[in-house]
């Protein structure tokens, strides 16, 4: 597991096709009713997908989203927010990702769930 910073996302797990990112509750990323924003919500979705992807793409490549879908399940309340991310299908170009994201003790409670395609950008020789 590595080190987290107090008011900081981190990445949590790294494996490959599969990665983590937690983030503590932030007041200052919440919106107008305490909740955190669905904006913060999605942006730690979609980060870990592309991380996801990219741990298995060849040294050297690049990710970008190219498209996401994002279900927001319930309110975002808590003290801490985990976006798990999981390869579904690596292609040479195209990856698809799936991430859920938890609160609550333990991560337990879904909150959220995205299902995205992110693209490999080989490097130049």
């Amino acid at each position: 597991m590595f080190s987290s910073f107090p008011e900081r996302a981190a990445l949590t797990k790294i494996e490959p096709g599969v990665v983590e990112i937690t983030l503590p509750y932030r007041g200052d990323l919440a919106q107008q009713q305490g909740h955190l924003h669905a904006g913060v919500v999605t942006t730690i979705a979609d980060s870990a997908c592309g991380y996801a992807a990219y741990s298995l793409m060849p040294a050297g490549s690049e990710v970008l989203s190219v498209e996401f879908k994002v279900n927001l399940l319930r309110p975002a309340r808590g003290e801490n927010f985990v976006a798990r991310a999981e390869v579904i299908k690596a292609g040479r170009t195209l990856t698809v990702v799936r991430a859920d994201v938890y609160t609550g003790s333990n991560a337990q409670e879904l909150i959220a769930t995205m299902q995205g395609t992110m693209i490999c950008i080989r490097a130049n020789p």
